[in-house]
């Protein structure tokens, strides 16, 4: 298996693939999945050992079985084959880094850093206006950014009510729909 950054997505995807169906996973396979970005990400920095890539596969590996055997459980041969065949997919994209520009889009300036921030891509269910709006009634600052983001930033509690307020707004766009 490729330690790249498609293989771990895979992985994070067939756990959010197990939670929705109400497995639980433990919390030393959540943290292997992270340990394993973070490896990642360390594998793509200059002067990196190959350690970080032996440890990155490690952690992968436990994280992979785990879930494999879990997929298999939950929905069947089939199922897990399919996952099986995406993670082959993904292995062999050889892509281990981000490309630069998405990179690049992880790093903010302009923020005080006294203040939390949350990057948001509006939706149709969330438009832009509406972004801004929330904003502004938790008293937040906005930038806009040339990906099409909204770049909100403030106060940890106007972040949180901020979040939670988003959250509601989208999730009664989707009742109404329903």
């Amino acid at each position: 298996m490729g330690h790249n950054l498609a293989t771990w997505k895979t992985l994070e995807d067939m756990m959010i693939e197990l939670k929705k169906k109400g497995v639980t996973i433990p919390e030393n396979i959540m943290e292997d999945l992270r340990s394993a970005k973070s490896m990642i990400k360390l594998a793509c920095t200059r002067g990196s050992h190959g350690d970080v890539v032996m440890k990155t596969e490690e952690y992968m590996a436990i994280v992979e079985a785990y879930l494999v055997n879990e997929v298999q459980k939950a929905f069947g041969f089939e199922h897990v084959n399919s996952w099986l065949t995406r993670l082959e997919e993904a292995g062999a994209c050889g892509e281990v880094c981000e490309p630069p520009a998405k990179r690049e889009a992880q790093f903010v300036t302009g923020v005080p850093r006294d203040q939390k921030w949350v990057r948001v891509e509006p939706t149709e269910k969330l438009a832009n206006e509406q972004i801004q709006q929330l904003a502004k009634e938790n008293k937040l600052q906005f930038n806009l950014q040339k990906d099409g983001r909204v770049l909100v930033y403030g106060s940890s509690e106007g972040i949180k009510a901020f979040v939670k307020k988003m959250a509601v707004a989208t999730t009664k766009d989707t009742e109404k729909t329903v």
